[in-house]
């Protein structure tokens, strides 16, 4: 066992009070774009929810596919990239205070600080530099040998044990001596499994049996996670 001390961190309501997926895509596509994708892609959604599709995927997977698809295939790397530099200078602003107060006391202890998201890496990437995180476990697109987006992300979405899976290659054989790990939902389930401190982040939105699971409110309890 190693000395490392990691802190991993869901975004969407858990460092942020809500998601921050859709309003890049709608921000980057443009309102219109967007709203005609949404509604093409309805019938997908409603036949993942349904299960009725030919994969055992996860209707929120299958539909986050074929959203991603719609919009980014054929547009620039370049393009993209732009888009992410620019949305991620909004993000403090869509920041939980005591997330923040959180992220800094783990950031002054030294720990490793590492996002785990199923967003995308393109607006996850430029926030985490300039808020101190040291790595970014998130969803990224396809480039083709052209320089263009294909529509596909370059694996799995980074939800549930992908979270999980991700999180494991990035730390390796180099197990840490202790890990936090802070989430708000079912997707972020496996990801605190790992944690020898779990954190569901309870506000907005709860995570599934919240009453059962090692918990905190925020601006209350948070401090008694602390282990030096």
């Amino acid at each position: 066992m190693s000395g490392r001390r990691i802190a991993a961190f869901d975004f969407d309501g858990t460092l942020t009070r809500r998601d921050t997926l859709l309003p890049f895509l709608a921000r980057a596509t443009g309102p219109n774009t967007f709203s005609r994708t949404v509604g093409r892609i309805a019938p997908v959604a409603v036949r993942a929810r349904a299960g009725r599709l030919e994969a055992e995927v996860h209707h929120r997977d299958a539909t986050k596919a074929a959203l991603l698809r719609e919009l980014f295939r054929g547009r620039s790397d370049a393009w993209l990239q732009a888009r992410g530099q620019q949305y991620a200078t909004t993000l403090g602003a869509k920041l939980r205070p005591e997330m923040v107060e959180q992220v800094r006391w783990h950031r002054d202890a030294g720990h490793e600080l590492v996002i785990v998201s199923a967003s995308l890496a393109t607006y996850l990437t430029p926030f985490a530099a300039a808020f101190g995180f040291d790595h970014v476990i998130a969803v990224e697109m396809q480039i083709g040998s052209d320089g263009h987006l294909t529509g596909e992300m370059t694996g799995p979405n980074v939800r549930g044990e992908e979270k999980a899976v991700r999180l494991r290659r990035w730390i390796g054989d180099d197990t840490p001596e202790i890990m936090w790990a802070y989430g708000n939902s079912s997707g972020d389930t496996e990801l605190l499994a790992m944690a020898d401190v779990p954190v569901w982040v309870v506000g907005r939105r709860r995570g599934p049996d919240a009453n059962d699971r090692p918990a905190v409110r925020l601006g209350r309890s948070i401090s008694g996670q602390r282990t030096a």
